[in-house]
């Protein structure tokens, strides 16, 4: 088994997960079999309790773990579903140490940092290794080298290398910036990363120089002179106009070309044309359809943080550029919208050609959030509701259509006279104990869909491209449910549709598309007298690839386009 360790320096947020996700790849082109680890630096022990606004989206794998929002990217990239073994954190290493301290399995030694833990790390990455059968697996250090709460991890990479130094390869990621006064590239922040590498005795074999240009061949010589590496090892990563894109970009430079020489790997054929006419639709993709995303956990002070809504952000990408489209996302602060009358709120949203309302916690924003859906559907707009999205246009109904005044949920409103989503039975003990974390209705369940639904006849249309992201069972929870009218999709709530008020929904319009195969948990809903409205309670936009859109974007996409406004633009892409 051969490792990939890629770091990072300067600052975070720089791209080392899309870097590690393209080297994988290139790789997997070249016929090699490749998995990806990223491991966080945190003691939380997964990521399902982290502020979005501060980490990011979650991302939930199939067999439900809450994780880091670069396992998306590895899983876009791979093309493949990865699992829990993927994911690690220093809580988690941390708590197996002291369960094995406390079974006596070090044998009464004294327990320290420095001598269990980096062990303890060594055997997570080999672990994910076996777990997904690979030969070669990338492991993603979080944060920047120099950071006192990666030391362990950087010491795991040093053992590793030095007990196996032809099977370790080790690849930095920095930045190098372009101060507008200056008018070139500076590469000394790169050059002292580099220098906090050697001093925990580690030499990088390949430089990565992340900056807004392309870095030239003097910048090059200057960073090589200090890391002590060839010039031929140093590569550039400018900014591009899509993630997808990298790839190429390190190809072209023959990255790929030289990681199997380091590791002593022999060359095999390279594999890449489906990537290739993938990223030449996002070149054509020049038409622009404007898509409103009506969240709360996205804007921070002056700025706007697309990275809390990543996955529906690639999804709506992945989607619109089967069509030859490229979404327009228009961001739309959903507090801001609750103290506007219907009139104002046109003129946030009547530029809109589809709305989406995506996930979300507790009270903060929710009126603003009905209020779109309300506008969504007297107007006949498109609209996608994912979890808490479906949840806001099933109250929306309750109060608007049925007259349920003050219909609400008993996350919102645990007093509401009409709780037409409720917590899960199951839920109560959790919230009574306060066992918040790793709790919730995680992963991917069976989800039974509605014969001659808009929702079926979408996976009937679209669900043949990737089968096994859609219909491949969950083994930690699920029976395996063989039925073509059943997918499995990724859920992350302890709320729900309550059952009781059912009826009265079916009987004003609204159907119940998806549900669990056991009847008792609504898992989709859309309504009759509308062009497109749908809202799941999973989430769709986890198991969306470029190589292959999930359904029901697509069809939402399709939907906008058909409805006037783009119907131009329809065509093959």
């Amino acid at each position: 088994m051969k490792f990939i360790l890629v770091s990072g320096g300067v600052l975070s947020g720089l791209g080392k997960g899309v870097t590690a996700a393209s080297i994988g790849l290139l790789l997997k082109s070249r016929g090699f079999r490749v998995t990806a680890v990223k491991c966080d630096m945190y003691l939380n022990i997964d990521a399902g309790t982290m502020n979005p606004l501060e980490h990011g989206e979650v991302f939930v794998t199939h067999d439900g773990l809450e994780t880091d929002q670069d396992l998306g990217h590895y899983e876009r990239f791979l093309g493949e579903t990865l699992t829990r073994s993927n994911y690690l954190t220093s809580g988690q290493i941390y708590k197996s140490v002291l369960d094995k301290e406390r079974a006596l399995e070090y044998g009464g030694k004294c327990v320290e940092p420095y001598h269990h833990i980096p062990p303890e790390i060594i055997d997570r990455w080999k672990l994910a290794g076996k777990e997904n059968k690979a030969e070669i697996v990338i492991v993603e250090l979080g944060g920047t080298v120099g950071e006192y709460e990666g030391m362990l991890f950087f010491e795991a990479l040093r053992r590793l290398k030095l007990s196996r130094p032809n099977d370790v390869c080790l690849v930095h990621v920095g930045y190098l910036p372009l101060p507008p006064s200056i008018g070139e590239l500076k590469s000394k922040p790169l050059q002292q990363s580099v220098s906090f590498l050697n001093s925990l005795g580690l030499q990088p074999d390949f430089i990565v120089g992340r900056a807004e240009r392309e870095i030239d061949q003097k910048r090059k010589e200057k960073i090589a002179l200090a890391s002590g590496l060839s010039p031929d090892n140093i590569f550039s990563a400018p900014d591009v106009d899509s993630v997808y894109m990298v790839p190429n970009v390190l190809r072209k430079q023959g990255m790929d070309k030289k990681i199997v020489a380091r590791l002593g790997l022999k060359p095999r054929s390279t594999v890449i044309s489906g990537w290739e006419k993938m990223v030449g639709r996002i070149s054509r993709s020049t038409k622009k359809v404007p898509i409103a995303i009506v969240g709360k956990y996205q804007k921070t002070g002056d700025y706007i943080l697309e990275d809390s809504y990543v996955c529906v952000v690639e999804a709506l990408k992945h989607a619109g550029w089967q069509f030859g489209v490229t979404p327009e996302l228009l961001w739309v602060d959903s507090q801001q919208v609750e103290g506007l009358s219907y009139d104002k709120i046109g003129k946030v949203l009547g530029g809109a050609w589809g709305i989406i309302v995506p996930q979300g916690w507790g009270s903060r924003g929710v009126e603003g959030k009905i209020k779109a859906v309300e506008f969504s559907r007297e107007n006949k707009i498109p609209y996608l509701g994912l979890c808490f999205g479906m949840q806001m246009a099933v109250i929306e109904f309750a109060r608007n259509v049925l007259g349920l005044e003050g219909a609400n949920s008993t996350e919102v409103d645990p007093m509401t006279r009409h709780p037409v989503v409720d917590i899960l039975p199951d839920q109560k003990k959790n919230i009574a104990h306060k066992e918040f974390g790793g709790t919730i209705r995680l992963g991917a369940w069976p989800c039974l869909l509605k014969e001659g639904s808009l929702l079926s006849a979408v996976y009937k249309k679209y669900g043949g491209s990737l089968k096994n992201v859609w219909y491949k069972p969950n083994p930690r929870y699920n029976a395996k449910h063989t039925s073509a009218r059943v997918v499995y999709e990724r859920h992350r709530h302890r709320y729900e549709f309550s059952n009781k008020y059912k009826a009265a929904f079916e009987k004003r319009g609204m159907v119940f598309s998806g549900m669990s195969p056991d009847r008792t948990l609504v898992e989709a809903i859309e309504l009759k007298d509308h062009p497109f409205f749908v809202g799941t309670q999973f989430h769709p936009e986890y198991a969306s690839r470029p190589l292959a859109p999930h359904p029901i974007f697509l069809s939402f996409v399709e939907h906008i386009l058909l409805l006037g406004k783009g119907k131009n633009f329809l065509g093959k892409n």
